[in-house]
């Protein structure tokens, strides 16, 4: 009896391992792999749908966010500064607000700090404007560049003026006016060639197609009907060009030279009245003030703010 059963212990082991190995369910790698990816794909999926819909929210949550100007008319104090003057001799600049003088009072002060400096006096005189470009919603005032005619000039040399047109008749005229070189589109291929320079290019209109090639040469001095260069009243051109004073606008500012400090004072208030005046009616009043702040200096001296409102024209003021 002990022989059958020790020989239905060791074979009943064994059937037990096949039975369970013939029921269990059969699983692959590759079954596995199949399914881990498949919930990795669709997780990260829905993540990346969450992270579009939070950006999307906060794109339009996000608001620009404009500069207060903060009024410090019945401040005891300016914001962000000590006090509104210094009371000593010495003090730091940057705890006060910078003084804003009278025009007169500025240029005055320019030659005083010519005679401490012992600079040239013949050195030129500048005026730096800021300008407020908004218009209404969102609409700016395009940068633009002007040439007028200053009541004082401080150039003694006539600009040199290249005149563009194919009619002889023309040329002839612009010449006899103070052109220093008229002619058609044979006068391209010399531009190019630094055969031939000038301060200003003028033009009539028939030709302006034909002078493409130099746009990129000649850049802010091509020929333009909004700057006034491309016209037919070829003398009247120049009687412009050939003794006016041009500016431009960069961003929002205005940086040009008004006169030589060596003039009179009441020369160089009047070129600078003229400046501004001419800048001034780039922008319509209704819209309120063009310009936000000038200053004046000369090359050696530092820049002194100046009162605007003695400078503007009587529209510019009420507005």
């Amino acid at each position: 009896m002990a022989a059958p059963s020790r020989d239905f212990l060791r074979v009943l082991p064994r059937c037990q391992r096949l039975f369970f190995t013939c029921r269990a369910p059969s699983v692959s790698y590759s079954s596995l792999t199949a399914h881990r990816q498949q919930s990795v794909r669709s997780y990260a999926a829905a993540a990346a749908a969450k992270q579009k819909e939070k950006k999307e929210e906060t794109v339009q949550e996000k608001v620009v966010k404009e500069k207060q100007k903060v009024d410090d008319k019945n401040r005891h104090k300016p914001y962000g500064l000590t006090a509104w003057a210094p009371v000593d001799d010495v003090y730091m600049v940057r705890y006060y607000p910078k003084p804003i003088y009278e025009t007169s009072v500025s240029i005055e002060m320019l030659k005083n700090f010519q005679k401490l400096d012992f600079s040239p006096e013949n050195q030129p005189v500048y005026t730096n404007l800021r300008l407020d470009m908004k218009l209404e919603k969102k609409k700016k005032v395009d940068p633009f560049v002007s040439i007028i005619h200053l009541p004082h000039p401080f150039k003694s040399d006539i600009n040199k003026i290249v005149v563009f047109t194919e009619n002889p008749d023309q040329a002839r005229i612009a010449v006899e006016n103070g052109a220093a070189v008229a002619g058609g589109a044979e006068l391209v291929e010399k531009i190019l060639a630094d055969e031939i320079t000038a301060d200003f290019y003028l033009a009539v209109p028939d030709i302006v197609q034909k002078l493409l090639p130099l746009k990129n040469k000649l850049r802010k001095k091509f020929p333009k009907s909004k700057r006034g260069s491309v016209g037919m009243n070829i003398p009247k051109m120049l009687a412009l060009f050939k003794s006016g004073h041009e500016y431009m606008v960069e961003d929002i500012y205005v940086n040009t030279q008004v006169a030589t400090l060596d003039m009179p004072n009441e020369y160089i208030l009047e070129n600078i009245r003229a400046i501004v005046k001419d800048v001034a009616s780039h922008k319509p009043a209704e819209f309120g003030p063009f310009i936000e702040r000038a200053i004046v200096c000369s090359r050696s001296s530092e820049g002194l703010h100046i009162k605007i409102e003695e400078l503007l024209p009587q529209e510019e003021k009420k507005a």
